[in-house]
């Protein structure tokens, strides 16, 4: 009897589990791991395929059966964490955005950085005025296309390629101008890295957005970036606190409090709400991963921390890796022939194509109403874990510990920044999962609906293309039933309880 025990036991233990972690470029990589796999397992095997050395910028990301985004934890065993029945799938993305993107070893480290980035801009998480939307724009087509060739790129060759959520004619003859007359000669390695150098000078570079509502109930979203904490609401950057000025973080519940010393002794406590106490939780144990891996010197420094005044109540989480400090450090130790790239180019995918022959959302026709209706209705049955997404402005950040970036930035006694002439609104970036196919036109049509602008705007197009007011609001009200149906995430928490 206990032999058999033993062995069911052993068994157990044994079964394997299919993984698959979707890539950067949209590909996927699969593999088998055991019952008992750490989360460290798992992260080197991807790495390994990837060829990748500079790995502690990155890591895995999950979502959760209540459709809650995390980070796998790689002390962790990968099952017990998931929660949910095999196969697992799960996507591999930046974590912790260099500093200094640019002053990364290695080449093929810096194309993994400029994809998610690249992600960022597409989804509407990097939030920037038009010019540099049309430079980063033209960044992209320069590496993935390479230079400009009349034979090959007819006139409105740039309306093919889809940078942003939505964007002009205007804009797009500005970034076929840039391609065509500014570019030529650069190889995809310095296109790449030229996007990096100019992507970090923005003021939503490295935001991975979290929804919550200030004391007065309004909406923001909060945000760890390598320089500090930051607030963005409307089209303004509310808050900077840099990473020394943070002593504390600590969630109760749905509230989320930030500790913060400034000069002269000045003490201030940052209240925010989130959606859920599982979303403030999430955000908690962001915090404490970002500021660890900006602020201190050498892991050895790293505690545990808890989410209470008390230690021995409330959440206890530890930052588990190395610091930006130590990771530059080795980098700089780094000696080996460069890793082949293999760049994806210019091919559809799955949640942030760069080519698409989709139209932009204001050339849907009336008789195709329909159609995005019946997006709509499947759009918000099926969207899935979304990796990454934020707009763009160039801004300062404020000064910076680490030492191979430039200080010249903005005073951090200059609180509120305006960062774009449109609001922040990445709404895509909260939903659980990456934006299904079908369900781009959704998200645009949603963020129409709901009067924000879906990124990059400059000229209205023709009314006689886009459906009437009468029939926008008609979906609109079906969009918002529809919602509500799934609950808001308040109240789908107030029903829980």
């Amino acid at each position: 009897m206990l032999s058999r025990l033993m062995s069911g036991s052993s068994r157990s233990l044994e079964r394997e589990y299919s993984c698959t972690v979707r890539l950067l470029d949209d590909s996927e990589y699969t593999c088998t791991i055991q019952r008992d796999a750490k989360g460290q397992y798992l992260f080197d095997l991807l790495c390994h395929h990837l060829n990748l050395l500079e790995k502690d910028y990155f890591g895995i990301r999950f979502v959760d059966p209540d459709k809650q985004r995390h980070w796998l934890e790689f002390t962790k065993s990968v099952v017990k964490q998931l929660r949910s029945q095999p196969p697992f799938t799960m996507c591999f993305r930046v974590k912790f955005y260099p500093a200094d993107p640019a002053a990364l070893k290695e080449e093929i480290t810096r194309y993994l950085v400029f994809l998610q980035i690249k992600r960022d801009l597409y989804h509407g998480r990097l939030l920037c005025k038009t010019s540099d939307a049309a430079l980063l724009a033209a960044y992209i087509l320069q590496a993935e296309i390479g230079d400009y060739d009349s034979g090959k790129h007819p006139e409105g060759y740039s309306s093919k390629f889809q940078f942003f959520p939505k964007h002009s004619e205007k804009l797009e003859r500005k970034i076929a101008e840039i391609h065509k007359t500014e570019l030529s000669g650069q190889t995809p390695a310095t296109s790449e890295l030229n996007f990096l150098r100019k992507a970090q000078t923005l003021e939503t570079y490295g935001v991975d957005p979290h929804p919550c509502k200030d004391v007065s109930g309004n909406a923001a979203f909060l945000a760890f970036t390598p320089f500090g904490f930051v607030v963005l609401q409307g089209n303004k950057r509310v808050h900077f606190i840099k990473w020394n000025e943070v002593t504390k973080l600590k969630f109760e519940g749905k509230t989320f409090y930030l500790y913060v010393s400034q000069k002269e002794e000045k003490k201030i406590i940052l209240t925010y709400f989130a959606p859920t106490p599982e979303a403030c939780k999430h955000l908690w144990k962001c915090g404490i991963e970002n500021q660890a891996f900006y602020k201190l010197e050498k892991s050895s420094q790293v505690r545990t921390v808890s989410s209470s005044n008390l230690f021995f109540k409330g959440s206890r989480f530890r930052y588990s890796g190395r610091v930006a400090k130590e990771v530059m450090e080795s980098s700089a130790k780094i000696k080996r022939e460069p890793p082949e790239i293999h760049r994806a180019g210019m091919v559809p995918s799955r949640s942030c194509p760069s080519i698409t022959h989709g139209p932009r959302l204001s050339s849907v026709p009336r008789t195709r109403r329909r159609a995005v209706h019946i997006s709509i209705m499947e759009g918000l049955e099926s969207l899935r874990d979304s990796a990454h997404s934020t707009p763009v402005r160039s801004s300062s950040h404020g000064d910076t510990f680490l030492p191979h970036v430039r200080s010249s930035r903005a005073d951090s006694n200059e609180r509120v920044a305006v960062i774009a002439d449109e609001a922040y609104s990445p709404a895509d970036s909260v939903l659980p999962t990456p934006v299904a196919e079908h369900s781009l036109e959704l998200m645009l049509l949603s963020r129409q609906i709901n009067g924000a602008t879906c990124s990059i705007e400059e000229e209205k197009e023709s009314e006689a293309s886009t459906p009437t007011a009468a029939e926008m609001e008609a979906l609109g009200g079906e969009l918002r039933a529809l919602c509500q149906g799934h609950g808001r995430p308040e109240e789908e928490q107030k029903n829980r309880a």
